[in-house]
Parts: C-alpha cells; sequence; structure tokens
C-alpha cells in the first residue's frame, strides 16, 4: 500500500509532465493508444468523477452556505467568461464548423477537478476551490447543453436532452455513487483516497492518449491554429478571474481560487461529449484533447507563481 501511495503522490505531482509525455507519444506514434477506444471515454470520465464523490464531504458545501457570495461569482464567472471567449476567438480566428463546436464545447463545461490540486499549490482557497467545482458540475447538465446550443447552434446541430443526458449519466451519477460510498464506508474510502490521485491521472491519462492518437493526423493539420487558440483560452481565463477578484477586492487567497477555476475546465467531458454527440465532425473532440494537456501544465505553472503571491 505504501508503495502505491508514493506512485500516487508521483503521479499527481507530475501530472502535467505525464500527460504531456503521452499526448506527445499519441500525436507521434497513435498505435501506442489506438488500443483505448474512444467509446471508452465515457467509462474512464466516469471513474475520475467517481474518484471526485469519494473526496467529497458535506463538510466541503459548507462554503456554499458560508460564503454563497464568493461561490455565485466564481459560477457565474465560470459560465459567462470560458463560454463567451470560445465564441469570441472562434469568431476571431475563423474556425471551421467541426473546430467551433469543439472550442465552445471546452468552454461551456465546469470546471476540472485538477483546479482545487492547483489551488492548493498556489496557496488559494481550497474551500471555494471545491464548492465552486461542485456546484458548477451541479448545473453543468443545463448550463452546457444550453449554452453549447446558444453558441454553436447556428454552425452545427446541437441535441441539448441527449448532452443532459450524458452529463448526468457521466458525472452526476458516478459523482453521486462516490459521495453516497463515502458516507456510508467512511473509514474504507479514507484509506482509498490515498491512492485515488493514481487512478484519476491513469484516466485523464487514457483520454487524452486515446483522443490525441485517434485525431493525430488532423491535429497535426491545424495544430499552430487550435493549440493557440486553446492556450489564449486558458490564459484569459486565468487572467480575466483574477481580475474579477481583484475588482471585487475579494483576498489573494480567494482571487487564486476563482482563477484558477475560471481558467481550468472539465475537458475531458468536452472531449467525450464531442465524441458522443458530434461524431460527425471528426476535429470536434480535438480541443478537448489539446485543453486536457495544457491546462494542467499551464495550472502547475500558475500555482507556482500564485504561491508567490501574498496579498
Amino acid at each position: 500500500m505504501k508503495a502505491l501511495e508514493k506512485l500516487s503522490n508521483f503521479a499527481g505531482k507530475y501530472m502535467g509532465a505525464i500527460v504531456l509525455l503521452v499526448a506527445a507519444v499519441a500525436l507521434f506514434y497513435p498505435p501506442a493508444f489506438l488500443w483505448i477506444k474512444t467509446n471508452y471515454i465515457n467509462t474512464l470520465l466516469g471513474v475520475v468523477m467517481f474518484g471526485m464523490g469519494l473526496t467529497l464531504k458535506l463538510e466541503d458545501f459548507k462554503v456554499v452556505f458560508s460564503h454563497p457570495k464568493e461561490v455565485l461569482i466564481g459560477c457565474l464567472a465560470q459560465f459567462t467568461i470560458m463560454p463567451l471567449l470560445a465564441f469570441a476567438l472562434s469568431r476571431a480566428f475563423n474556425l471551421s464548423p467541426e473546430l467551433t463546436i469543439g472550442v465552445v464545447l471546452v468552454g461551456t463545461c465546469p470546471g476540472g477537478t485538477s483546479s482545487n490540486v492547483m489551488t492548493y499549490l498556489s496557496g488559494g482557497d481550497v474551500a471555494l476551490s471545491v464548492g465552486m467545482t461542485g456546484v458548477s458540475t451541479l448545473l453543468a447538465p443545463f448550463l452546457t447543453p444550453l449554452l453549447t446550443y446558444l453558441l454553436a447552434g447556428q454552425a452545427v446541430d446541437v441535441d441539448m436532452v441527449s448532452m443532459f443526458l450524458s452529463i448526468i449519466k457521466v458525472i452526476i451519477v458516478p459523482i453521486a455513487l462516490g459521495f453516497i460510498i463515502n458516507k456510508l464506508f467512511a473509514d474504507t474510502t479514507e484509506k482509498l483516497v490515498k491512492v485515488l490521485p493514481l487512478v484519476s491521472v491513469t484516466s485523464i491519462v487514457c483520454i487524452a492518449g486515446s483522443v490525441v492518437s485517434a485525431n493525430s493526423a488532423r491535429i497535426l493539420e491545424t495544430s499552430f491554429l487550435i493549440i493557440g487558440v486553446v492556450i489564449v483560452h486558458n490564459l484569459c481565463g486565468y487572467l480575466l478571474g483574477f481580475m474579477i477578484g481583484k475588482a471585487l477586492k475579494l483576498d489573494i487567497a480567494k482571487v487564486k481560487a476563482i482563477s484558477i477555476e475560471v481558467g481550468m475546465q472539465n475537458s475531458g467531458l468536452a472531449a467525450s461529449l464531442a465524441t458522443n454527440h458530434f461524431a460527425h465532425y471528426a476535429l470536434a473532440p480535438v480541443p478537448g484533447a489539446i485543453f486536457s494537456v495544457w491546462h494542467n501544465i499551464s495550472g502547475a505553472l500558475l500555482a507556482n507563481i500564485y504561491s508567490k503571491i501574498k496579498k
């Protein structure tokens, strides 16, 4: 068990580098990961969400009631800044409909679970980060399909009901199951939580490897353009989240949490939705795959910078 814990800590600490390495291998030697079929993505994402549920306790949601203003600000920023940035970037770079739907899906998805780790490393308000991730995830079945339809419905056909049901199945149900099991078997899950980073990183790596390998030729064709759009999208999310927190005169720990939460998306969900609902648009999963790689790298770098900012 101790060896697994050490391996898990290593995986959590170097997640960005591991995901980048796997993505590079999948891009330049696709057969290495083509065995991970894209129809496994839902299951893999469900594993990550189940793991998230195992870590949640009722106390984690106290911040929603004790600091509702900050959670509301963060969630409003999450579901306005990132979707509108995605739409604006798609128009500014004149992206094709298939890339547009991919970028918009990244923008309309809730915050990613990695944001909680990065907030911790940055010295930010972890309780606020967890609260924002939880609330934005619960809102996702309603807001992600609606915002995707409003922003990309003119370019592609968006089936909101089908997307709603997918998010319930892939996100909400696994989190709820994990939460219930944690509540019923707290002593056992407390031990399991120590190796969860290894399970989550393995699942995220497999998702990235699957999507990148399946679309390697198309990514190489559009690499500079779409990578540039993904990087700008992510960095602008961090910056605008930071600026909103400062403008509202929140303390620096909360500013860091909001900045990271806004900039980091559940891009695995974006890739899953693109694969399952927009399969006829071959490039639609690509922005989610690239974002999955990039935001873990940028998040780790930003956390290092933010850790030096005390006020």
